[in-house]
């Protein structure tokens, strides 16, 4: 990916998370180091495919994104049941720049 590219999706991710530019790279994860999760991720990159025209129509946000609100409830009902807790998938800055470069966000994109 190019710098100019690369910039611009730097100031689209700090517009879109207000976080400082510094903390952003390639390998900065989305929902752990900038904090975007549930309703505001799926905004997220829904306002990521329209900026950079990025198909997102098969794109699983819940497969890497935590849902809002409360963490108390799912925690102990897990604890009842006896379930584990859905491991999320990882998902980088370095992840939109490979789907910029494809032009479509989804699994098959990160291989």
């Amino acid at each position: 990916m190019n710098e100019e590219t690369f910039n611009k999706l730097k100031e689209f991710i700090i517009n879109q998370s207000a976080v400082n530019d510094e903390e952003i790279n390639s390998s900065t994860r989305i929902e752990d180091d900038l904090g975007v999760s549930g309703d505001d991720a799926v905004e997220f990159i829904i306002a990521f495919g329209k900026e950079f025209n990025v198909d997102i129509s098969k794109f699983m946000a819940n497969d890497y994104f935590s849902p809002e609100g409360d963490f108390i409830l799912p925690a102990l009902i897990r604890f009842l049941t006896n379930k584990k807790k859905r491991d999320k998938k990882s998902f980088t800055v370095g992840h939109l720049e490979k789907a910029i470069i494809a032009g479509k966000l989804d699994e098959n994109t990160f291989l």
